[in-house]
């Protein structure tokens, strides 16, 4: 207590800084989110209640029941090597940026931008498809009640509806959104566990259409990850969390454990024939002869935690552009928040809006092949992204001389992992002559060089602020206790104490 006393004691004859040293991400309103909060946020991502029921139906699709569990449970141990990844960066920096400012901390400026691209493909790409799927659950619902929507003008009507509510709830706050997100997510699983216990024993049986692909396992090892994919986005909200570095970190760790263990138990209720009935009821409605009630009742789980993950992956991408924007790595527009609620409302209304006309579209014109291209863009995405964290944790460890065994371990196979399923993928699109994949990995190899290029011709600054974080504050720090010196982009910053700016 001595040093503590000293401490107290010096800070009375330190007088007031000339300078305030200021949080470059203090607009968002800092230390607000609980842990529930923020662990709400991470859950809803990845919209459990929905891949409760997907993933049994992919099991039976591909027939790969008993296999089936076994690729979740490989893909929830995956997952959280990858998180254990993640958590090295959350237990040591809070950054608006998430992902994009962690690769940038270990691989550097254009693996970065490369990260920065493929998260915000990944985000926008499932918010569309949930959000589409969402609606698509409304109208349903409506049509249970006599309320048939079959005009486009109708359907449009819907999903701008949804829309402006979504952008509501998130312009309206930060904490807010997360206790709608809460509300909605938590209604949704309870909907889904229980219709899977107490109809288990229906009787029924699964009348799902096999397919006919070689390549089931591939695709039930992307159906896995995708539906364990979202638990990082909790890290874009470090700024706003209370305790971000316990409390981020202990949701990114949490989140895939408890949505594995979820997954773990449908597959489990897949295999043992308890999930018949309700994916009957998820692909033909009442026409096998399920209760109307159930199909109601599903239709509004699903419909929520749709709608739940929708908000939660625009909320996310937000907090991405708002990182940027204050880098001026995108236009200082996204940049602006809310005076009042302290949200980043220009980003969040480009998100929403983008959003809103991808899952319209396919309302209006249905799931075409496009959709299918969505999805698949959107899991090379996130892939992608979590090789590039993985191994820029790696080297970020290896910088600092923090490495430890177990990182060392996390990365090595989190990054192996991802780099096969993204060479199966790619041998496997190319072998039937398929494009897309092909075309996505090589657009993001070049986006960051692109982006980088581009930069450095026209917003050369800009190279030199990214990677912002949350910083301490002259508020933050007893007086006297350390010292604020001028970084490399002019910001004051806090340093050991009896060093000056020179010496850094």
């Amino acid at each position: 207590m001595s040093a503590l006393s000293d401490a107290i004691a010096r800070s009375f004859a330190t007088g007031e800084p000339e300078r305030q040293a200021l949080s470059p991400l203090r607009a968002l309103g800092r230390r607000q989110l609980s842990g529930f909060e923020v662990l709400a946020q991470s859950v809803a991502t990845t919209a459990p209640a929905v891949s409760m029921v997907v993933l049994p139906v992919t099991m039976f699709t591909h027939q790969m029941l008993l296999s089936g569990l076994i690729t979740i449970v490989v893909a929830t141990v995956v997952v959280s090597l990858i998180a254990v990844c993640v958590s090295q960066f959350t237990r040591r920096m809070a950054a608006a940026g998430g992902l994009y400012s962690f690769v940038f901390q270990g691989l550097g400026t254009r693996a970065a931008l490369t990260a920065g691209v493929a998260m915000l493909t990944k985000y926008v790409g499932s918010a569309v498809m949930t959000l589409y799927h969402g609606g698509q659950a409304v109208i349903a619902t409506l049509g249970f009640f006599g309320l048939e929507l079959r005009e486009p003008a109708e359907r449009l009507l819907v999903y701008a509806g949804i829309a402006i509510v979504i952008l509501g709830c998130l312009v309206r706050g930060v904490r807010f959104a997360a206790l709608a997100i809460l509300a909605v997510e938590s209604c949704s699983l309870l909907f889904i566990v229980g219709l899977m216990i107490v109809t288990g024993a229906g009787g029924q049986h699964a009348a799902v259409p096999p397919s006919d692909s070689a390549y089931g396992p591939l695709l039930m090892t992307l159906a896995a990850v995708f539906a364990l994919a979202g638990f990082e986005s909790a890290t874009f909200f470090g700024p706003e969390a209370k305790r971000p570095l316990a409390t981020v970190t202990r949701t990114v760790m949490l989140t895939p454990m408890i949505c594995g263990a979820l997954f773990i138990f449908s597959a489990w209720a897949a295999w043992s024939g308890r999930t018949d009935t309700l994916v009957n009821a998820y692909l033909h409605g009442t026409s096998t002869g399920v209760d109307p009630a159930v199909v109601i009742a599903l239709n509004l789980g699903l419909g929520t935690s749709w709608l739940a993950s929708a908000m939660a992956s625009s909320n996310a991408a937000s907090r991405l552009l708002y990182s940027m924007g204050i880098e001026r790595v995108v236009p200082r527009l996204f940049a602006r928040v809310h005076r009042s609620y302290r949200t980043p409302y220009a980003a969040l209304a480009v998100i929403v809006c983008a959003v809103c006309a991808g899952a319209a579209t396919f309302g209006i014109v249905g799931k075409s092949t496009g959709f299918g291209h969505v999805q698949l863009i959107a899991r090379t995405a996130v892939v992608a992204a979590y090789v590039l964290v993985a191994v820029a944790s790696v080297r970020f460890l290896s910088r600092i001389g923090e490495h430890t065994p177990l990182v060392r371990v996390a990365g090595v196979a989190g990054s192996a992992a991802g780099g096969i399923v993204l060479a199966y993928m790619l041998f496997v699109n190319m072998a039937h002559g398929f494009a897309m994949v092909p075309t996505v990995v090589l657009t993001l190899l070049l986006s960051g060089s692109a982006w980088q290029l581009y930069l450095r011709w026209r917003h050369p600054a800009s190279l030199r602020s990214m990677g912002v974080f949350d910083t301490a504050e002259t508020d933050d720090v007893l007086p006297g206790a350390g010292v604020f010196a001028t970084d490399a982009a002019g910001n004051l910053a806090l340093t050991a104490a009896g060093r000056t700016s020179g010496s850094r």
